[in-house]
């Protein structure tokens, strides 16, 4: 349990979109909290949200942070392909550790944090934040008693740039690098993954998926995943980059289960076997996650936190697995095994 009388002691480890514009401010929000130091590479911007929120010292190197700060809780923000041991090495010395997903862009390093978090005894979470949202946890509600048989779950965008339109001066930049940003089957596939573990209480034990990415594109146009769930029911991941929404009558996520189908219309309502049976007010599940993370470490009492590092593991491999077998060419990936190489 922490220090009684005294504020929560939080650094900041990577200082991006995610930390500028939702973390940072929701931390801000919260009594008895100090963000006492922040990290990151790019100078400029570090200098720009240390100055904007009032952070009194900023380094560019996390382990001097780690070194030089005496912190409860690293916010680590930074690219998932940017992790390496930092995270590793505050959760080993006792920092309790909150995680942006991706964690990472590989088993092994997610792994090598996961021990360490157990090595250190803190409290740890991963931003799967839907599962605070009300939608979700009705609709895991309703799904409690059901046999579930298949999962479909679609996100269509925008046509990615084609690689003679990056911007000049850009192509350093990690958001258009494929092996280091993934696409949006890494993005939003660790999300899909997760509310369907949390919405089904079912995990991901085999994987497959193809990747439609051609050369002129800096990412994929499609990418199709093909997951089976510890029940043996299938799940059908979609991500279209065509520059089209689908048909209007057509759900983002879709559950189908013994006697009909459940359908979300993510953060609106949910359907069952076309009726609706909840219509969601709002909610800012950030702010909740956030909220409920500092107030477990301020308490030392982690029963409010809905998943920790080692779950969120589970979440994460279906989709690094996925990237794997559409290199070997829509490979069948077994995912004990995967997560264990």
């Amino acid at each position: 349990m922490e220090e009684k009388n005294r504020p929560v002691r939080i650094g900041i480890y990577g200082t991006g979109n995610f930390a500028r514009h939702t973390h940072i401010p929701n931390l801000k929000k919260l009594e008895d909290i100090q963000i006492v130091a922040a990290c990151d590479v790019g100078v400029d911007n570090l200098k720009r949200v240390a100055e904007e929120f009032s952070i009194p010292r900023i380094y560019t190197d996390g382990h001097e942070m780690l070194k030089k700060e005496e912190l409860d809780i690293l916010y680590s923000t930074v690219p998932a392909f940017a992790r390496t041991d930092v995270e590793a090495k505050a959760a080993a010395g006792g920092v309790h550790l909150f995680s942006e997903k991706p964690q990472a862009t590989s088993m092994a390093v997610a792994r090598r944090i996961d021990a360490a978090v157990c090595e250190g005894g803190v409290l740890s979470t991963v931003c799967f934040r839907e599962r605070y949202r009300p939608l979700f946890q009705e609709a895991r509600r309703i799904l409690a008693d059901k046999q579930i048989i298949h999962v479909r779950f679609q996100s269509p965008r925008g046509l990615p740039l084609r690689q003679a339109d990056v911007p000049a001066g850009a192509e350093g930049n990690w958001q258009y690098q494929m092996d280091k940003a993934g696409g949006p089957a890494f993005d939003w596939g660790g999300h899909a993954v997760d509310y369907t573990r949390f919405m089904t209480g079912l995990d991901v034990v085999r994987a497959q998926a193809f990747y439609h990415h051609p050369e002129e594109y800096n990412k994929p146009l499609s990418c199709a995943f093909n997951l089976c769930l510890e029940n043996g029911a299938t799940m059908a991941m979609n991500f279209t980059s065509a520059g089209a929404s689908p048909p209007p009558d057509e759900a983002p996520f879709t559950i189908f289960f013994e006697g009909g189908y459940l359908a979300l219309w993510m953060y609106d309502r949910i359907e069952v076997n076309g009726e609706t049976v909840h219509e969601a007010e709002e909610f800012n599940p950030w702010f909740a996650q956030d909220r409920i993370f500092v107030e477990a470490v301020r308490s030392g009492d982690g029963s409010g936190i809905l998943n920790d590092y080692h779950d969120g593991l589970s979440s994460l491999a279906p989709v690094l697995a996925g990237w794997e077998s559409a290199r070997r060419g829509g490979e069948l990936i077994e995912l004990a095994a995967f997560m264990e190489a």
